[in-house]
């Protein structure tokens, strides 16, 4: 699991089947940005905890979603270390 902040939502309209309806957002870990699939309706400044490879599968419903990165929770609390 990682630690994330979410920038803003990601709207894409043309998507495969497999993605069907899921919000997607854009996330960032203060280095690089990432598109992670919303399993848990977060909004733009939350702090959320991401898994990632198949264990973002499984949290985003199925093992054949077409996700290598999903929110699984919204932080209540955090204070990122300076530079973060």
């Amino acid at each position: 699991m990682k630690i994330y902040q979410v920038e803003k939502p990601l709207v894409a309209t043309h998507r495969i089947s497999g993605l069907e309806h899921r919000h997607l957002q854009v996330v960032r870990d203060g280095r690089a940005r990432a598109v992670a699939v919303d399993a848990v309706g977060c909004t733009p400044g939350d702090w959320v905890i991401c898994v990632g490879s198949s264990a973002a599968r499984d949290a985003a419903g199925s093992k054949e979603f077409p996700s290598d990165l999903t929110i699984v929770g919204i932080i209540d609390h955090w204070v990122p270390e300076e530079g973060a």
